[in-house]
């Protein structure tokens, strides 16, 4: 089974099909990408470094902005992702 499960072109972030942990290396789109920090199963990661305010692409869908720089190989979670579902303060933001 795939470590990792990413569902469009446009994603910057996958999902962790099981746990993994720092040093681990999967691959995406026939890239090796090396797990930076232990992420719990069904938690993503960054397969993109992504800036500080960017949009977080899932599914080809706007997750939310990242909170600060993620690196390819982050964990992206609440702790580096602001969620803009559901927010009629942040529907301006991801237009």
């Amino acid at each position: 089974m795939n470590a990792i499960l990413k569902t469009s072109d446009n994603d910057n972030v996958v999902t962790c099909l099981r746990s993994l942990y720092k040093g681990d290396e999967v691959v995406a789109d026939g890239l090796t990408f090396v797990v930076k920090e232990d992420i719990p199963q069904f938690h993503k990661m960054a397969i993109k470094d992504i800036k500080k305010g960017s949009p977080v692409l899932k599914y080809g869908q706007v997750i939310g902005l990242a909170t600060r720089d993620i690196n390819s190989g982050d964990y992206a979670h609440v702790h580096n992702i602001e969620s803009t579902r559901g927010r009629g303060d942040k529907q301006e933001a991801v237009k």
